[in-house]
């Protein structure tokens, strides 16, 4: 669905590039979380993506045509969700009627149904700029789900939401979500989303260094208390003890913990990518 290719993209030449040479390939069906440490690329990387930033060289397409052209067509069937943004002083009613038209498969009912999971009601007179700050995110969002493009973009979704509005974010997610879309929600709070990913990706310095399945993650890798003759691949100390990351061995299935998972690739990228080499 998403084919970036052989992109490079600096701010400032002086200071080299932020991508050289990057490739990644992202398909239908599949949540997808974007990892990476502060300044890794994400947001850029996001922007690229949805043709507000142009690289240097290469291109990026979306179901073969390059997002840059900015075509309607194509613009019609993806939708951003950047980190900060603000919305009019507008009646929701009135907001929905200026911006539905450039989305097709937008679905009243839908919009009222992902209202109802984020408890915000069935009031569409409601004035946008009288909202908290995270309710102003729930309504971006449930509109963003109602317009039913086949390719939703996230920039750290959770910030700014309490622990029962990311329950209902995670619950917003698995509604929206059918085989034929691609949503990718890019964060450093990833204990936000583990549960409603699929897939995960971790970029460092231009590179890739993991792109696989969370089941391909499960199968491969153990995250657990430290055992006698344990290697680790990483460790870390909690109020448990010692915790790990260490090989799978044969029938040993535990829960995925993205942080450390995150952390371990960081660490010992080598040795993750020996791991998952021969299963993306």
């Amino acid at each position: 669905m998403i084919s970036i290719q052989n992109i490079s993209f600096s701010y400032d030449k002086r200071k080299g590039d932020l991508f050289h040479d990057f490739s990644l390939e992202l398909n239908a069906g599949n949540v997808y979380g974007l990892l990476g440490k502060n300044g890794a690329g994400k947001s850029t990387l996001i922007y690229l993506m949805t043709g507000l930033l142009t690289p240097a060289n290469g291109e990026v397409q979306i179901d073969g045509v390059n997002v840059r052209r900015r075509l309607p067509k194509t613009m019609s069937d993806l939708f951003l969700v950047p980190e900060e943004f603000e919305l009019p002083n507008l009646s929701l009613k009135k907001y929905l009627s200026l911006n539905t038209p450039f989305y097709p498969n937008f679905s009243i009912v839908d919009m009222q149904r992902y209202l109802d999971i984020f408890e915000l009601g069935s009031d569409m007179n409601v004035k946008l700029n009288s909202l908290s700050m995270g309710q102003k995110k729930k309504v971006f969002m449930a509109f963003a789900f109602a317009t039913n493009t086949r390719v939703i973009i996230m920039d750290e979704p959770t910030n700014g939401l309490d622990i029962p509005s990311k329950s209902q974010f995670r619950k917003l997610v698995s509604a929206g979500m059918t085989d034929d879309k691609m949503i990718l929600i890019s964060t450093h709070q990833v204990r936000d989303i583990s549960s409603i990913l699929d897939h995960v990706v971790i970029i460092d310095q231009s590179k890739v260094l993991l792109n696989t399945g969370m089941a391909n993650v499960n199968a491969k890798l153990a995250f657990r208390p430290l055992l006698d003759g344990d290697q680790p691949i990483f460790a870390q100390q909690s109020a448990m003890g010692t915790l790990v990351v260490v090989p799978a061995q044969d029938g040993e299935e535990t829960a995925v913990d993205l942080e450390m998972l995150f952390n371990a690739t960081l660490q010992s990228p080598e040795v993750i990518n020996q791991l998952f080499t021969t299963s993306k």
